[in-house]
C-alpha cells in the first residue's frame, strides 16, 4: 500500500489542478490544465525529445564531474585540517553567488558548446556532495580507526579500508540531493546561451505563448530528476552495498 501512496497523491493533486484550471481559477496563459500540458507534450513530442537528450547529457555529465571532483576535495579536506579551515568557508560563501551571474561569464570563456553547461551543472551540484562526503568521513566508526592503528596500518591503508567505504556512500547520497538543483542549473545554463535543450525550449516557448509546451518541458525535467534520483539510489546499493547492511557504514 505504501508504494501506491505517491501515485495516489500525485493523481489527487493533478485532479485538483485540472479542476482549478478548468473552472477559471487562473488564466491558461499562466497555468494550463494538466490535460492541455499532456496534449502539448504529445503534439510536440519529437521537439521535446530532441531537446531533452541535450539537457540530459548536460545534467548527467555535470553530476559525474561533480561527484569525482567533490569526492577528491572532500577527502583532501578531511586529511588536512589546515586545508579544511582555509577552503571550506570559501565553499560556503560560493553558495551565495547566484548562478545567473556566473553562467554568462562561463559562456564568454568557453563559448556556447557543452563545456559551460556541464561546468554550471557541476558547480551547482558540487557543494552538497562535498558536505555529505565530509560528514560521512567524520562518522567513521572510531573502533575501526582504533583497530587500524592497533594493526600499525599506514594512513593510506586506514583510508582504503576504513574511511573510503564510508565516504563513497556519502558522495552518492550528496549526488542524490544535488539532482534537483542540477536540473535547474542546466536550465539556467541554457538560458545563458544555447540553441537547444529544454531550458532553451522553455525560453523560446514563453514569448510565443506556447505555455503548455513550456510546462510540458518542465514536467519532463521533473520526471528526469526523479528518475536520476532513483538511478543513483540503485547505483549506491550496487557500488556500496555495505552502507545498507545492519551495522555497515552510513
Amino acid at each position: 500500500m505504501s508504494r501506491l501512496g505517491a501515485p495516489l497523491i500525485g493523481l489527487a493533486l493533478l485532479a485538483i489542478w485540472e479542476l482549478y484550471a478548468r473552472t477559471g481559477g487562473v488564466d491558461e496563459l499562466i497555468l494550463p490544465a494538466p490535460t492541455a500540458i499532456a496534449e502539448a507534450a504529445y503534439e510536440d513530442r519529437a521537439l521535446l525529445w530532441d531537446n531533452f537528450w541535450v539537457t540530459a547529457v548536460e545534467v548527467a555529465a555535470g553530476i559525474a564531474v561533480s561527484v569525482v571532483a567533490a569526492f577528491a576535495l572532500a577527502v583532501g579536506l578531511h586529511l588536512s585540517r589546515t586545508a579544511r579551515g582555509a577552503i571550506f568557508p570559501l565553499l560556503v560563501a560560493s553558495q551565495a553567488v547566484p548562478i545567473v551571474i556566473v553562467a554568462p561569464l562561463l559562456v564568454v570563456w568557453w563559448g556556447f558548446g557543452l563545456t559551460p553547461k556541464v561546468a554550471i551543472v557541476a558547480l551547482v551540484s558540487f557543494f552538497p556532495i562535498v558536505v555529505a562526503t565530509l560528514d560521512a568521513l567524520r562518522r567513521v566508526d572510531p573502533d575501526e580507526l582504533k583497530l587500524m592503528r592497533t594493526l600499525d596500518a599506514t594512513r593510506w591503508q586506514t583510508f582504503r579500508w576504513a574511511e573510503a567505504p564510508a565516504a563513497l556512500p556519502g558522495a552518492l547520497s550528496g549526488a542524490k540531493i544535488a539532482v534537483a538543483v542540477a536540473v535547474i542549473g542546466a536550465v539556467f545554463a541554457e538560458y545563458a546561451g544555447s540553441s537547444e535543450g529544454l531550458g532553451h525550449l522553455i525560453l523560446q516557448s514563453l514569448p510565443q505563448l506556447e505555455i503548455a509546451r513550456a510546462w510540458a518541458a518542465v514536467a519532463i525535467l521533473a520526471t528526469f530528476a526523479v528518475a536520476l534520483f532513483y538511478a543513483l539510489h540503485l547505483a549506491e546499493r550496487r557500488i556500496a552495498p555495505w552502507a545498507h547492511r545492519p551495522g555497515g557504514p552510513t
